[in-house]
């Protein structure tokens, strides 16, 4: 792989020292973790995920009874969730628009993320649009109960869903905030994910782990070793062009 030039190193060091600058600047002021939680809650989608948390687990504890194999599902759901997250980021999130025909397929969520893109910072962005929830978790409540054999079964995965997507939510805001990384772990998450949004957007697809489905599906090198990319902040950018 060719090694970036110095000048494109520089102007990816400017652009990430930029955006922190804003941390502490006039746009924002840093936050405490306090702070970022009420933060946090000014936006729609915690409270449509909480929803669906509370009700599904409520309806859980009512049913009763329980198999042995309910408790397999959340353990196969956070262990593939890393997997999941990658798959949904490469192939939804940044979906190139096609048309087909008279139709132009770009769906919203693909199209709200490209605006996440252009501008990091604008923190409703980070969420998962509020319109797309609200035909997504009926959709899941369909899926689930078609698909599972017991009522009880198909409320403790959507409990599963519901506690894995508010943790998605929780890490993917914390990451964009004003809060800044102190545990080891979290600053291994915020690095990798910053290295999508202001080195190349083609790597680190990674959101809630520290780069463990990168790792295992290549796409995880050496920042050193990586071009940055021109269309970082405006995806597709590129191919429409040509």
């Amino acid at each position: 792989m060719t090694k970036p030039t110095p000048e494109v190193e520089a102007l990816a060091a400017e652009r990430l020292a930029r955006d922190e600058a804003r941390m502490t600047g006039n746009r924002r002021r840093s936050l405490s973790l306090g702070g970022a939680w009420r933060q946090f809650w000014s936006h729609p989608s915690p409270f449509l995920i909480t929803g669906t948390l509370v009700v599904a687990g409520t309806l859980r504890l009512v049913v009763g009874g329980r198999d042995w194999w309910e408790a397999l599902v959340p353990v196969a759901l956070v262990a593939t969730f890393p997997f999941t997250e990658w798959l949904i980021h490469v192939a939804i999130l940044h979906w190139r628009p096609r048309q087909v025909g008279p139709m132009r397929l770009d769906p919203l969520v693909a199209r709200k993320h490209r605006e996440h893109h252009a501008d990091p910072r604008d923190l409703p962005l980070v969420f998962i649009p509020w319109q797309v929830l609200c035909w997504l978790l009926p959709g899941l409540v369909l899926v689930t109960w078609l698909a599972l054999p017991t009522t009880a079964s198909m409320l403790t995965t959507l409990v599963s869903i519901a506690a894995i997507g508010f943790g998605y939510e929780w890490t993917h805001y914390l990451i964009h905030s004003d809060y800044r990384p102190r545990s080891r772990w979290y600053r291994a998450v915020w690095r990798n994910h910053r290295l999508h949004h202001y080195k190349n957007e083609h790597y680190w697809f990674s959101v809630t782990t520290s780069g463990t489905s990168d790792r295992v599906l290549g796409t995880y090198p050496d920042p050193a070793d990586v071009p940055t990319s021109p269309t970082v902040k405006d995806l597709h950018a590129a191919e429409a062009r040509g």
